[in-house]
């Protein structure tokens, strides 16, 4: 017996597609402010941030991709 996982709403459609764009941007935002900053702690802090979202993004990019 196979269980299918349930259809996404157009709703938590929406939502999805706004959260991914919010992390693709702070993504972007963070890595880019890593690589602007003179101080390299401040710059390793910073790309730690960018990959933790990027985490976030993929995450929830999977999710998406697991109920098509």
């Amino acid at each position: 017996m196979t269980t299918s996982m349930p259809e996404l709403t157009a709703r938590n459609l929406a939502i999805l597609n706004d959260q991914l764009g919010a992390e693709a941007l702070l993504v972007h935002k963070f890595a880019q402010a890593a690589q602007s900053v003179q101080d390299q702690a401040v710059s390793s802090q910073l790309s730690s941030i960018s990959q933790q979202h990027r985490k976030h993004y993929d995450t929830l990019l999977n999710y998406l991709n697991s109920h098509q």
